[in-house]
Formats: C-alpha cells, sequence, structure tokens
C-alpha cells in the first residue's frame, strides 16, 4: 500500500491564526522602524547636549579668566592706593610692604588667568562658541602685568 501525503486543508481556525501572525508581524516591522528612528533622535539629542556642555565649558573659562583679571586689577588699586593713602598714618616701611605685596599679587593675578585659560583640563568637545583669541589674552594680560610692575617700581622709587 502506497500512502499518499496529502496536504490538510485549511481550516477557518488555521485562517486566522495565519492572519493574527501577518498583523503581529506588521506591528513588530512598524515598532522596529520607529525605534530605529527614535534611536536617531536620541543620538542627536546627545550630540546637541554635548555641543552644549562644551559651550558652558569655554563659557565657564571665560568667567574665571575674568574673575583672575577682576581681583589682579582690585589688588593693583589696592596697592596703589593703600601707598597714597596710609603714608603718613603707619610707618612707611609697613605701607611699603604692603602695597608691594598687593601690586605683587595682582602679577601673580594675571599670570595666573592665562594659565588657567589656556590649561584648562581634559579638552572639551568643539564648542559652537567662539573663543577668545589667545593671542590677545596673552598680550592684554602681559600689558597689565608690566603696569603692575612700573606701579611697584613706582611706589619704591616716587616718594
Amino acid at each position: 500500500m502506497a500512502q499518499t501525503a496529502t496536504k490538510p486543508k485549511p481550516t477557518e481556525a488555521t485562517k486566522q491564526t495565519a492572519k493574527v501572525v501577518e498583523q503581529h508581524s506588521k506591528k513588530i516591522a512598524d515598532s522596529a522602524k520607529e525605534l530605529e528612528h527614535s534611536s536617531v533622535r536620541i543620538e542627536n539629542s546627545a550630540d546637541h547636549t554635548t555641543r552644549l556642555a562644551a559651550d558652558r565649558t569655554i563659557l565657564a573659562a571665560e568667567r574665571t579668566y575674568a574673575a583672575w583679571v577682576r581681583t589682579g586689577l582690585f589688588s593693583l588699586a589696592s596697592g596703589v592706593g593703600a601707598r597714597a593713602l596710609l603714608t603718613g598714618l603707619l610707618p612707611a616701611w609697613l605701607v611699603q610692604t604692603d602695597a608691594s605685596m598687593l601690586i605683587a599679587f595682582s602679577v601673580f593675578c594675571f599670570g595666573a588667568a592665562i594659565w588657567r585659560y589656556l590649561n584648562p583640563g581634559p579638552p572639551p568637545p568643539r564648542p559652537a562658541v567662539q573663543q577668545i583669541p589667545r593671542l590677545v589674552l596673552i598680550v592684554v594680560n602681559a600689558f597689565l602685568a608690566l603696569v603692575s610692575i612700573a606701579a611697584l617700581i613706582g611706589i619704591w622709587v616716587v616718594p
């Protein structure tokens, strides 16, 4: 006896199962497309966040630079003012020492401002904001340091 393999006829239940499987397959395909699209959005968002972090780093470095320069200018003015206002009220050596220390501290602040700005630590990602040119900062701070040194010499030479 030869057995012939006969295909079972699809019943209504198998047709419905096939439709359900097809619907689920479409849903999974749509879900995969949406997942791919959302991963691109997340990646773009991460790039944007990284750029913003780089901008904040640059702006923070500029604020720190400005704080050092502001402190140096205040120290320079305080040294010159102390020399002018305290002469005659305190012993001359004390006035000279006080003014000298304040002016020397201003030179330190101008140097620290440049050093801090040029050596911020690990390099940040590429920022969108433009940095102040380094040459400009070096020239301005060198000039301020020279003014401080001239003031230091002036308080020792001018009676």
